[in-house]
């Protein structure tokens, strides 16, 4: 369940924006499948999405492939575009008004 949990909280925290116009994704395995149609594959400390962009953590530390950095502090990350996501019990809340929900291994978001 850790892992679910981390998968989806990495990919949401990394993904914010992405997601939440995705409306919800599900988990399977060490994979993440969106309504919109992407997905999102963790290998080791990498996200790799169906659209060819990547997530790679080192540290404390997510680099895009894009330019953007994510950073976490706590139950806080703070992303280089100024966002910010912060985690609270099984949801997560977005600067930018994103707001997800994790229900088993469904995070929905709006």
């Amino acid at each position: 369940m850790k892992r679910l949990i981390r998968i989806l909280v990495a990919t949401v925290a990394v993904l914010g924006f992405a997601l939440a116009q995705a409306g919800s994704c599900r988990s399977v395995g060490s994979s993440v499948y969106c309504d919109d149609g992407t997905s999102y594959r963790s290998i080791g400390n990498t996200i790799y999405g169906s659209d060819g962009s990547s997530y790679r953590s080192i540290g404390n530390t997510t680099y895009g492939s894009d330019g953007r950095s994510w950073r976490s502090i706590g139950d806080t990350t703070y992303g280089s575009d100024g966002t910010s996501y912060r985690s609270i019990g099984n949801s997560i809340y977005g600067s930018d008004g994103t707001s997800c929900r994790q229900i088993g291994n469904t995070m929905y978001c709006n």
